[in-house]
């Protein structure tokens, strides 16, 4: 049993702030991390040699070792990368794929993600891999799962539009948010997509299906994606603002203007 005062901790706001304790179970998977600090305070090798060692397949650590140890800078994300990447070669087994993404941990779900979409060639084949970890309870698989497919998807941009748009009507808040962010013209810490900076319409049926979503989630995507278009594109932006509120006056289209606008009106 995890006590109740790790299980509802709060995530601390720096890396000298999290306790040992937390660590310790962050390092053999047993919970979930709260935030980023959390996120580059665990030992992923340390957590890979014990999911490895509960799959019985302690020898493959080796190959992920020297990979990680490899790197010239390495970071939480890269580690993360690089050991699904290595997992990914290592393995196709279902039932090891099946353990890691229904792990406690969300490092071993993101690793899952990674090693997964080593495995797919064409696009809807990868999307459709990429759907489960994309509706992750966790909003750092969430994150990762934009990583390990988005640059795939500028690649065959107008293929992922018409799967992606679809994705607009999915019930899981997570899923539509998905739609949105993976890709966004500028994205955090992705790749910019040169097409929508020169004509941002070309994403108009991903975004226009929720201007007025109910999950502010979904909403804040919308209004970021329009935010980095304005950047290239204002008066597209402008015009798609103004007639959005003109078809819609709820509190969640206006909502949306506002932080897609807010570049503008600085």
């Amino acid at each position: 049993m995890i006590p109740e005062h790790i299980l509802n901790r709060k995530g601390a706001r720096s890396l000298k702030d999290i306790k040992p304790e937390v660590i310790e179970y962050l390092n053999k998977g047993l919970v979930e991390t709260k935030n980023l600090m959390e996120w580059l305070a665990t030992d992923q090798l340390s957590l890979l040699q014990l999911v490895l060692k509960d799959l019985g397949k302690e020898a493959w650590f080796v190959d992920a070792e020297v990979a990680v140890n490899a790197q010239k800078k390495p970071t939480a994300n890269s580690n993360t990368k690089i050991i699904g990447e290595v997992l990914g070669v290592l393995t196709q087994n279902k039932e090891v794929y099946d353990y890691l993404k229904k792990h406690t941990s969300d490092l071993v779900r993101c690793w899952a993600c990674w090693a997964e979409s080593t495995h797919h060639d064409d696009l809807t084949s990868l999307l459709k891999a990429m759907k489960p970890y994309a509706a992750d309870t966790h909003f750092g698989v969430r994150e990762v799962v934009i990583f390990a497919s988005k640059e795939r998807m500028i690649e065959e941009l107008d293929t992922a539009i018409k799967i992606l748009t679809t994705w607009t009507k999915d019930k899981d808040e997570n899923i539509r948010r998905y739609a949105v962010e993976a890709l966004r013209p500028v994205g955090v810490w992705t790749k910019k997509i040169a097409a929508f900076q020169e004509d941002p319409a070309k994403g108009l049926s991903i975004i226009e299906p929720l201007k007025s979503d109910t999950s502010k989630y979904v909403r804040d995507s919308v209004g970021n994606w329009l935010n980095d278009a304005s950047k290239s594109q204002p008066i597209w932006v402008q015009t798609i603002c103004n007639n959005w509120s003109q078809k819609s006056t709820t509190k969640e289209t206006t909502y949306i203007i506002k932080k897609g606008l807010r570049t503008i009106n600085k």
